[in-house]
């Protein structure tokens, strides 16, 4: 399946559902595929993103379609990731952050100081976090759609 095809498999589904969360689900698949359009992907890359699309079997539609796309969406997503190190904008900073708070409040705690500790935690892992963003961005890794 390719990623016209499945974008327009997509937007075929959200006109026969009122339901907005399945259509949040269907959205962010299509806002996924658009970021891969407009990547500069390798003829190589884009093939084993519509093998992918076509292993997830789309097609194959279950009674709680909503459960069912929502499955197939998280799958997808973690191939991404794994396969490309394609990740979501803040992915680092988000990870950084909640890292330097857990290991801020060790810290803190030993010197009587959880608040102190927490801060310059969170600030420690904000900036290690956002510079390993930058680094992704400079890389071209980054996908502008929020994946979690």
């Amino acid at each position: 399946m390719t990623l016209n095809t499945a974008s327009d498999f997509f937007k075929n589904l959200i006109t026969e559902t009122a339901d907005k969360s399945e259509i949040r689900v269907y959205e962010k698949f299509m806002a996924i595929l658009n970021d891969l359009k407009n990547k500069d992907l390798k003829v190589e890359q884009l093939r084993s993103i519509e093998e992918e699309l076509d292993s997830l079997h789309l097609n194959e539609i279950s009674e709680n379609r909503k459960k069912h796309f929502k499955q197939k969406l998280t799958l997808f997503i973690k191939y991404l990731k794994e396969t490309f190190s394609l990740i979501s904008k803040g992915y680092y900073t988000a990870i950084g952050i909640s890292l330097g708070m857990s290991f801020g409040v060790a810290f803190g705690a030993a010197f009587n100081s959880v608040s102190y500790g927490l801060i310059i935690g969170m600030l420690i892992g904000l900036l290690v976090g956002a510079t390993m963003d930058t680094k992704a961005k400079k890389e071209g890794k980054v996908l502008n759609t929020k994946l979690n």
